[in-house]
């Protein structure tokens, strides 16, 4: 979890670097290139989470969390 952490904290630093470059009134093709940046760092985060449930679900049986659950929050990412 420490790289997702990782992840995390670089995508809320792209994110203010995002906001200071609307701020500044930068062209909308940088913005929207960072924001996609940001989006793709979110995203992978929350794969990396959901890819640790599904590995402990494989190797431990984890009554706190079934299929149908897993399989929604992939979803919700796809």
């Amino acid at each position: 979890m420490k790289a997702v952490i990782n992840r995390l904290k670089r995508a809320q630093g792209q994110l203010a670097g995002v906001t200071r470059m609307i701020e500044e009134g930068r062209d909308c093709k940088s913005v929207v290139t960072q924001l996609s940046a940001v989006s793709s760092a979110i995203d992978k985060a929350g794969f990396a989470i959901i890819a640790t449930a599904l590995q402990q679900c494989l190797t431990q049986e984890d009554p706190s969390i079934d299929q149908a659950e897993l399989e929604k929050l992939f979803l919700t990412l796809a």
